[in-house]
Parts: C-alpha cells; structure tokens; sequence
C-alpha cells in the first residue's frame, strides 16, 4: 500500500488579473479542485500560493477554465520569466496609453471648445466618420486586453473590471455609431456622439494601470533584494582543486573556498581562515559579525574581509536565505480577517454594479428630462467606469507586501497576515528570561560550599554530573571547572528530571543538583544553604544547590549578564501601552533581581517548562491579548498558546518555523521594532480600505445621477475614468508610504 502523499506548495504565475473579482475567480477555482488543502491568490504580485497533493498542470488547468492564464514558478529561471514578462507588460501599457492619448487628446479638447462640427452641421457625418474609425483603432489595440477579459469572464459566467469599462465604453461607441449612421431613430436632442469619452476612458484607465503597476513593482523590493543575495555559483574544492560550479551542484559536505567580497554560497560550518561576515540582509544588524573555525555561516551572506574554507552543512531550500524568502513569500500571500471582509465583498461587487447600472439606465430613461437616452447612457456609462473595484482589491495585499517587506529588512519574519493584524492588538508581553532578557551564556560567579567541602571539590562534582548536558547551566559549570584546571570524572547512573536538576554517581558518591525542590524530594536538607542561595539571588545570580550523598554540599552561583538593550527595548514596549511580564523557571529572587535591572513589570518565576502555556493561558483567559516571546524552541507550547508567538535567536540557529514571527537578531528591540511595523501596515490597511470603500460608496451615487434633481450635476464619464484610474495609484502610493516608516525610539 503507497503512503500518502505529503502536501506540498506550489506557485503560480497568474495573467489576465485585474480586480478583487478576478482574485475571487482563481481562487474559487483553485480552491475547487481536487488536492487542493488551501489556495490563495495576490493581485499585487499576480501569483497564487497553493497548499496541497494537486499536480500542477491541474491547477494551471483549473485557472485557464476560470478565464485566465497560469505557469508554474519553480526556478529561478521561471522567475526571471516572470519578471521579463512583467517588464514587457509596463512596455506595452505605456505603448497603449500613448495611443490612446493621442487619439482622445485632440477629440476631447475639440468636444470641449466646440473646434468640430456636429453631427447635424455640413460636415459633421464626415468628422463622425474620422471619430468613430480612430476610436475604434484605439478601443481595439489600447482597449483590446479588456474586450478580450470581459469576453473571456462572459464565457465563464463571470463578471469583473474588465466586464464594466468593456460595457461602458462599448456602449458609448455603439450608440455614438448607431446616431451617426441612422440619426433618426433617436431624438434630435439626442444625437449627440460619444466617441472622445470611450477614447479618453481608456486612455486614462491605461495610464492608470501603467502608474500603479509601476508603483507595485516597488512593493516587492524586499523579496527582490533577498532573491538576489542568492549567488549563482560556488567555489568548490575537490581533489585539491578548487573549481567553480553552478550553485545547484553544490553538495551536503562539499568543502567550499569564500574569498574576500564574495556572497556565501550555501549554509555550513568554517572549518579553516577566519573573517567578517556582513549578515545585515538577514537580520538587519548593521555590523559585520567575525567568524572563525567551528562557527556557522549563512548562505547569501557577504564576507566582508578574510578568506576561508567551510563544510557546506545546507544546500538548495534547507538554507536559511531560502526558507526565509519562502516564509517572506507566503506571509505576502496572505489575508489577515480584515482583508478576508473586502473579499467576500468583492465578490458580488461587480453583479451589484451591474443591476445597479441597469436601474440607473431604466430611471433615466423613464424619469430623465430630454434628452433621456443621452443622459441614460451617460449615467450607466458613468456608473460602469466609476465602480471598478481595482482599489478595493489592492488595499490589503498592497500593504502587507510591503509591511512584510520592511519588517524582513529589519530581520523581522513575519509568518502571516493574521500575525501582522494581531500583533497590533497585544496589550501583554511575556518574555522568557535566559537568552531573551539576559545573554543566554551564563557563567560560575561565586562557589559557596557548605562546611567541611573544599570550593575546587564542590565544582568539580557538579561539573562531572553535568557531562555531556547541553543545558546552558551545564554548558557553564562545565567550562569553570576547566578555567579552574579540574578533572572532570565520568558520570555513572546519570538521572534528570525536567526543570528540577540531575544526579550521579562520581567516584562512588551519590552526587545530586539543582533546584531547592528537586533536592527536597531527595531527601535532601537545604536550610542551612538558605542564607547563601537568597544573598546570590539578590544580586542576580542563579543558586545551583548541590548535595553529596545525601547531605547539602554547597551552592554553585551563577550570573547571566542582562543584554545591553533589553532596558530600553521594555521602556519602548511601555510607550506602546504594553505591560511586560518574565516568565521563567529561574527562582523568584533571581528573576525579580533581573526584572527590577530592565523594568519589567511583574515576574511568573519558578515555573516549569510544561507549565509555561497554562500560565500565557490564565493571563489570556484574563482579557489579555498575549505575545510570547522565547527561544522557539523550549518555549513552543506556550508560543503557540500565546496569541502571538515570537521567537527570539541569533544567526542560523533561529527556529524560523516555530513562532508566528521570528527575531533573526538576538536583540529585544525586535519586539517593539515588529508590534509597531505591524501597528503602521494595519494602520495603513484601513487607510487604503476606507479610502477605496468611501470612493464607491460616494463615486457610485453621484455617477448615477444623484445630485442632478438638487444641483444639475451630472457627472462625466471621461473623469469618472480618471476617477477610478487615480484611485488605485493612490492605494499603491500610500502603501508605498510604509516603506520610508522607521519605527519610533524612546
């Protein structure tokens, strides 16, 4: 019997999109199809991300039944492809709007200072003529793209953009074709032709696409940029001969020579040379990090300096640069439940519009003044131009593109849109202690034996339980025992118990450490350790208490220097009207010590690690809406318990897949840096949201006629073209606006 296939994601290229509707469309269809577990779809960048066991020649299949066209993206040539095709895209769109600008230019400005003849003056038929021939050149090439959309939507039972300004500029040429031909059939007052609108429409529509697809390509700057740390070969050595290889050839273990200025290829481990590596594009610190034999380095990053060999340890998309640009990609596609609600909106958008359209032609026709198939044609027209939801579609995708961005820019992952909109609505944060407040690599600073126990003695047997712990406490004993040139003796019977301590046989002696508790439940008598154990916690340290056989030994304290910016990265997470709470399996005092050093607000101490998420659970059962910061791995019950759950490492040992949003740096102002970018690109949603909803909401009853009983006004199709034109270019620019936003300091 085959296992099952595992789900996997794909990317496509989608062309033929122009507005929340045809967003609805592809994603419906892609949704639709069998394998599919979740698809959705980005109009700024026109790609759709699908999760799923569907073959990919399905999904293309299921996108060209819908109305629109699809390509697999799965290489970096197929993403160059797709780049070329959009270069050529702008390249066409400026041919058309120059086209079509020629063309109406000289009708409208004729039209408006009355330069030609009517229709029913000598010469009128023939300027009619010359109008109608060069407006139909221009609906045919600079408006074709939307003919072909709406014809394709039509075949598909659909409806979108394209489906209003084919309509509304169709029906102007029809009519002004059908007056000029048979002038009697229609009212005298009513001979009026059409063709600059239906000219000028489209002109300013193009002109309109071409500026906002101009200011979309800026949008994806950051995903660009991280694209292109990616080099395209490596300098391998093989059989003592260094050779030069495609990227994708490179193998696990393959030893790799980095010279000065040169990209490093792939993930790995120095083995040889030491240098400065410059790692801002991954985590956004601005100073080049030194490196030597054993420590990692990240492929994409720039050596700034030495030159060196390193043991490639990740190739291809297990390097971090690639499952950053992966989780920077998906966080973009994403829809947090504010874009989801202009979604479902955007739905039935454009069949509103239409049986809106319609009633507005019907009133007019039956309750209009004269001429009434004039002014019924100009309102529909209007109403048709005017309600292009194109705005209303870019509103959300555009911001959280460049939101995301910027945060990547600053070696902030965001992992999705519903991150970003809650991480603007925490109002607590929880912070680990060790490696998130403090530095993460503690050191012995005092040895307080009991009577009768030499200082060296007491270390050493803490320092042989320890071996071969990785805890970070071990890790610290261990290394002041060989600073103090101590024999460290192989453990025997060695025993652990999660967030108490260890114990172990050391040259026949029963050798036991760790918290008061865990010594308790030995058996242990730790009072006359007290005094010792609350002096260390007082300034700071951590008391390790260790017992021989049975009896209190002594205590081994250790300190964990608090980072040089946690202070002012809480006081900034203050201003934002957050309150700080640590949360720790350290003892109360020594976390109270460390709390009071940077100003946190409150302290959960001597809680252990499995109990970690039932305390995040009691403060959110409390109202609160909690962020939980930790190292993503050790913490990840209670980061995925949190509402927000953020992961706080250094370099390329962060687990980027653990939380909702990943720290590449180990610094805490990545918090508050990540609350407020998230803050500013919710901030700017709505912007772009109200923006685009008012511009409906107000733009559609006044195309259609309703300040024309009170004021006499009508509104014309050619600026209701600009109108709309204008109105996505201004969503484009003011998510734009996000990429210039620094987040404040105190």
């Amino acid at each position: 019997m085959n296992a099952p296939e595992s789900p996997r994601t794909i990317r496509l290229s989608i062309g033929g999109m122009h507005c929340a509707s045809c967003v609805a469309r592809v994603e419906k269809a892609l949704q639709n199809t069998p394998g599919v577990n979740e698809a959705t779809v980005n109009l700024v960048e026109h790609t759709a991300s699908i999760t799923g066991t569907a073959d990919p020649k399905t999904l293309v299949a299921a996108v060209a039944t819908a109305g629109y066209e699809a390509a697999e993206l799965k290489s970096r040539e197929a993403e160059a492809d797709k780049e070329a095709a959009e270069t050529a895209h702008v390249r066409t769109l400026f041919h058309k709007t120059v086209v079509a600008g020629v063309v109406a230019a000289p009708l409208f400005i004729g039209e408006m200072f009355m330069l030609f003849p009517t229709l029913q003056a000598p010469g009128g038929r023939l300027y009619g003529l010359v109008a109608a021939m060069s407006t139909l050149g221009v609906l045919a090439y600079a408006g074709g793209h939307f003919f072909r959309g709406a014809w394709k939507a039509f075949r598909n039972h659909n409806a979108n953009m394209d489906t209003l300004i084919a309509l509304g500029t169709g029906a102007a040429w029809v009519y002004s074709v059908a007056v000029l031909a048979a002038p009697q059939l229609v009212p005298t007052l009513a001979q009026h032709a059409y063709f600059e609108a239906a000219a000028v429409i489209i002109a300013l529509i193009n002109l309109g696409q071409l500026l906002e697809v101009r200011a979309r390509g800026k949008t994806s700057q950051a995903i660009k940029r991280l694209i292109g740390l990616q080099p395209r070969t490596a300098r391998v050595v093989r059989d003592g001969k260094e050779l030069d290889i495609p990227i994708e050839e490179v193998g696990l273990s393959e030893t790799v020579r980095v010279r000065p200025g040169e990209k490093i290829p792939v993930d790995g481990v120095i083995l040889e040379g030491h240098s400065n590596i410059d790692e801002s594009m991954l985590t956004g610190e601005p100073l080049p990090v030194g490196k030597q034999a054993g420590d990692e380095v990240a492929g994409g990053t720039l050596n700034a300096t030495g030159t060196f060999l390193f043991r490639a340890t990740r190739i291809g998309e297990d390097t971090v640069l690639a499952r950053i640009i992966d989780m920077v990609r998906r966080a973009q596609n994403s829809k947090p439940a504010i874009g989801r609600l202009a979604d479902r909106i955007s739905a039935v958008f454009v069949p509103s519009v239409l049986i809106i359209a319609t009633i507005t032609f019907l009133v007019w026709f039956n309750l209009g003044p004269d001429p009434v198939v004039g002014f019924a044609l100009v309102a529909t027209m209007t109403v048709l131009v005017i309600a292009c939801p194109c705005a209303l579609g870019l509103a959300t995708p555009i911001s959280i593109i460049v939101g995301v961005g910027k945060a990547a820019e600053s070696g902030i992952l965001i992992r999705n849109g519903e991150a970003l909109q809650q991480a603007s609505h925490l109002t607590t944060v929880v912070l680990d202690k060790t490696g998130t407040v403090t530095e993460g690599r503690p050191a012995v600073v005092g040895l307080y034996p009991a009577d009768g126990v030499n200082e060296d003695e007491l270390l050493r047997l803490a320092a042989s339980v320890e071996t071969g712990s990785e805890h970070p406490l071990a890790q610290a004993i261990l290394t002041a025992a060989r600073e103090h040139g101590l024999i460290v003796t192989n453990a025997k019977d060695f025993e652990t118990v999660s967030g108490g301590g260890a114990q172990a046989t050391i040259d026949g002696r029963r050798v036991a450490l760790g918290n008061p508790r865990f010594l308790e439940q030995l058996g242990v008598d730790v009072a006359m350790l007290y005094e010792r154990a609350h002096t260390a916690s007082l300034l700071g340290q951590t008391p390790i208490h260790v017992a021989i056989d049975g009896h209190a030994a002594g205590i081994v304290a250790i300190a964990d220097p608090v980072k040089g910016d946690s202070r002012e990265a809480v006081a900034r997470l203050h201003a934002l009207g957050l309150t700080v709470i640590m949360l720790t399996g350290d003892n109360a005092a020594t976390a109270r010590a460390v709390a009071d050093q940077v100003g946190i607000d409150d302290v959960l101490a001597e809680v252990l690690p499995a109990d970690k998420a039932a305390k995040v659970a009691e403060l959110q059962q409390s109202g609160e809406i909690v962020g939980m910061v930790g190292d993503g791995i050790n913490d990840a019950p209670a980061l995925a318990q949190s509402d927000v759950g953020i992961a706080i490492g250094t370099g390329t040992d962060v687990a980027i897949e653990s939380a909702d949003i990943t720290l590449m740096r180990g610094s805490l102002h990545g918090i508050p840096d990540a609350i407020a970018i998230s803050a500013a690109t919710v901030r700017n949603i709505k912007q772009n949201l109200f923006g685009a909803f008012i511009y409906n909401t107000l733009g559609i009853p006044v195309a259609a006629g309703l300040l024309f009983p009170l004021f006499g006004i009508l509104l014309n199709p050619m600026i209701a073209g600009a109108a709309m034109a204008m109105s996505s270019v201004t969503v484009v620019s003011n998510a734009n606006r996000l990429r210039f936003y620094t987040p404040p300091r105190v």
